[in-house]
């Protein structure tokens, strides 16, 4: 989620030791008291201890660095917490097990669900069971209809145009800007547009009301994965104070921006003649069609549409952001997929771009094995979620032979497996999108359980191919007309520890017009 807030509630060094203190010599007591009665706390065996939960907040603004550290020492290891150990893979054998084998065993959880609800509601991304399973059955359908997959498109289209417009008039003057805000509002506005109807217009920034939800929905998120590091978050929820106080302020400003949006289309349908059903009723939009397929209970629209909005507003512009930065550090990719798209395009002239963007077929997408090569192996060292957490339901014996017990956090890596020699060889940590290219230029898809950005088994993301479909229609419309550069060529960015993995400050480039390279 987008987070360029400053967040006063963050834990300063001295009142980080002042919590972690007790924690710390909780910690210590209990791992004396498994020395000295080994019999009764060591019946079976234990993944490694690789550090505590004081660790992870003192490595919390480079976590997945340091996690990666450990993943290469251990492939499967635990972290001490108080009243449970938090259990961390990047063992395939495991991820297979814990996402599919096993899988009514490791769920979200109450942890995950008393953190989430209150942006999230029940939501798909906040609950297990029979909620999970009739959300996952009435999404799974909507996601495979043609409807949405032709009406997704066309926004998509509209919206690479509308970005490759903003661009090219920064190009004229050799103007910085910062891509990745780009990339966030443009995929804002589509998911809006696909899941409401509504044009946010937050490129632009006419729409006031969409601009006040935007920024109120990311200061909800980061104050839910604030709940993560924060002990003292239910206290300060109780009293309305703090970060929880700004977390009821933003959900507000949420619930009534979406609740309008719901009620408005009850109304219209309840007071429409009859001949609504031949008009209105066939809206595209996935509100609309949730209203007329399913149900028009307005807080299940408000959950399901916002677990909808977080699960496709942010993952396709990171990853989209990521993908610009490693074509800006490998010249020689870029220059590949450009030729690649306008191959495939048979791109011969300057088009208009909304011709061209509309010409972008599915069959045409489909041809573009380089692009999508490209964009996998940036999600294979950036991918949008890098982290995943369950909570096993049960004590239980992972295939590696070690136990955990039930109640602990069992989390499979995606940033950290990327980087594992052990899964992708000795090149692990290079940008080779070749490697997902067979002898004849064909992409290869991998193993879901090695390649977990999109996780796997009954919870793997149902928008994995929407989410390709855009990056490579946005793709290929701004590379078929530009070339980008770093600002600072020989500068690096970092992430921002956030459930999504952003570039930290942004990401500022300089477009070039395409006509411009081939006259010189």
């Amino acid at each position: 989620m987008i987070m360029k807030i400053h967040n006063p509630n963050f834990m300063t060094f001295n009142t980080l030791i002042f919590i972690a203190s007790p924690i710390v010599v909780f910690l210590l007591i209990k791992l004396f008291l498994k020395q000295k009665y080994p019999q009764k706390y060591e019946q079976k065996k234990y993944h490694p201890v690789a550090g505590t939960m004081f660790h992870h907040l003192l490595h919390f603004n480079k976590i997945h660095h340091y996690m990666t550290d450990l993943a290469a020492k251990y492939k499967t290891y635990r972290i001490l917490a108080p009243f449970r150990n938090e259990v961390y893979t990047s063992d395939p054998a495991n991820v297979e097990y814990i996402l599919k084998t096993n899988f009514e065993n490791y769920g979200k959880g109450g942890y995950n669900y008393d953190n989430l609800s209150d942006l999230l509601g029940d939501g798909i991304f906040a609950v297990d069971g029979d909620k999970w399973r009739n959300q996952r059955k009435v999404s799974s359908y909507e996601f495979s209809t043609r409807i949405l997959r032709d009406f997704s498109s066309k926004i998509f289209q509209e919206k690479a145009v509308k970005l490759e417009n903003i661009i090219a008039n920064a190009a004229k003057s050799n103007q910085i800007m910062d891509i990745q805000d780009l990339f966030m509002r443009s995929t804002l506005d589509s998911i809006f547009k696909v899941a409401f109807g509504v044009d946010l217009d937050s490129m632009c920034g006419s729409n006031e009301q969409g601009k006040t939800f935007s920024q109120a929905f990311d200061g909800a998120s980061a104050l839910c994965l604030y709940r993560y590091v924060d002990p003292f978050w239910r206290i300060k929820k109780y009293l309305n104070i703090g970060s929880e106080a700004q977390l009821k302020k933003n959900i507000k400003i949420v619930d009534d921006f979406v609740y309008k949006l719901i009620n408005n289309k009850v109304e219209l349908m309840q007071t429409s003649q009859g001949n609504y059903a031949e008009t209105q009723m066939k809206k595209d939009d996935v509100l609309s069609r949730f209203m007329q397929l399913h149900t028009k209970d307005p807080k299940y629209l408000r959950d399901i549409i916002l677990n909808f909005v977080i699960a496709g507003k942010d993952t396709t512009a990171a990853t989209l952001s990521w993908f610009v930065y490693m074509l800006c550090k490998h010249p020689q990719v870029q220059e590949r997929v450009a030729a690649e798209v306008r191959k495939v395009t048979d791109m011969k002239r300057r088009e208009k771009c909304a011709e061209y963007a509309g010409s972008l077929s599915e069959d045409l997408l489909d041809k573009m094995h380089y692009l999508q090569a490209a964009l996998t192996e940036t999600l294979r060292l950036y991918p949008a979620v890098p982290v995943d957490a369950k909570v096993c339901f049960s004590d239980d014996t992972l295939p590696d032979g070690y136990s955990v017990k039930r109640g602990d956090m069992v989390a499979y890596q995606p940033y950290a497996m990327g980087r594992m020699r052990f899964i992708w060889g000795d090149d692990a940590q290079n940008f080779r999108p070749e490697r997902w290219l067979n002898e004849n230029g064909i992409f290869q898809p991998q193993s879901p359980f090695k390649f977990t950005a999109f996780q796997a088994g009954p919870r793997i993301c149902l928008g994995k191919e929407f989410a390709y479909k855009q990056m490579k229609i946005f793709s290929a419309v701004l590379l078929s007309n530009f070339a980008f550069k770093l600002c600072d060529e020989e500068s690096t960015v970092n992430y921002r520890t956030m459930i999504t993995l952003h570039i930290d400050g942004g990401l500022f480039v300089r477009a070039i017009p395409r006509e411009y390279i081939q006259e010189n």
